[in-house]
């Protein structure tokens, strides 16, 4: 399989999206947040600073569907994060989001494309920048290498970290989570879809568990949701259901980093980072 780094400067959107506080308070519920400030809909219901995957997810769609990707859709999972929040999304917001493919890079694995989404107010001032990272399995990069912009990549630990919280994932957390974001990838709920790309089963999404993880730092560290203004990881595994997971972290300076471990210890979360105001 192949894909050719021309498809570099592509671009979708923008698309429109009203948030609600119905559509803020049930991805708080899919992740299990018990914290009042995310359903408080007459002080104005806070979002989870994961949310912008949301409204993120139906401007992809197109650029998925490109003739040289779309073939590869089965292949792809999501190998890196990396989200700048300008300010919180909150309801009665009508945000404009854009996508376009800011770099193709070959890695040991397959392809690795960068999508970079950026969504805007109805003021045109900006709410919220995301470059994801998508890896295509066993794919081969044609062309070379391109980017049209650096691409930052998460930095590395500077020591190792204590374990502080347990993360049950139980068996329909994949299912619950889907519904909650709007987020449909039937790798995630479709067994014989998962298999036929090559998977034993269906895994949770990378959003999923590093949501779950950010929740867990934010608790553990007493943070104000508001004080986050970027969220960077890696995905490093794939997270089967039901699974229990162990979330490890420290503060660094105006920055906590964490990784996220299966029971076997290995790292599905790796250079996680929450940077802070």
């Amino acid at each position: 399989m192949k894909l050719s780094s021309g498809i570099v400067g592509e671009q979708a959107g923008p698309l429109e999206a009203s948030i609600d506080a119905r559509w803020l308070m049930a991805y708080s519920a899919g992740l299990g947040e018990t914290d009042p400030r995310y359903y408080d809909s007459a002080a104005g219901v806070l979002a989870h600073p994961l949310f912008p995957v949301c409204y993120e997810w139906p401007v992809a769609q197109p650029l998925r569907a490109l003739p040289a990707l779309k073939p590869l859709f089965p292949h792809l999972l999501h190998a890196q994060h990396d989200l700048r929040i300008h300010r919180a999304p909150r309801a009665g917001d009508n945000l404009r989001t854009s996508a376009r493919i800011i770099a193709v890079t070959q890695r040991k694995p397959g392809a690795f494309v960068v999508f970079r989404f950026e969504a805007r107010d109805a003021s045109g001032a900006p709410v919220t920048t995301t470059d994801f990272g998508a890896l295509y399995r066993g794919v081969t990069v044609e062309g070379g290498d391109r980017a049209l912009e650096e691409v930052a990549d998460p930095a590395a630990p500077e020591a190792t970290f204590p374990e502080y919280s347990k993360l049950d994932i139980p068996g329909n957390a994949a299912h619950v989570y889907t519904e909650c974001a709007r987020i449909w990838n039937p790798i995630h709920t479709d067994i014989a879809y998962a298999r036929a790309a090559g998977l034993p089963t269906i895994i949770l999404h990378g959003t999923a568990t590093l949501a779950l993880s950010v929740s867990r730092v934010l608790k553990q560290f007493d943070i104000d949701t508001a004080a986050v203004r970027r969220v960077q990881c890696r995905f490093s595994g794939m997270v089967p259901m039901p699974s229990t997971l162990s979330v490890h972290g420290a503060l660094q300076g105006k920055a906590i980093r964490f990784e996220t471990r299966n029971a076997a210890g290995e790292a599905l979360i790796s250079r996680g980072a929450l940077l802070l105001h």
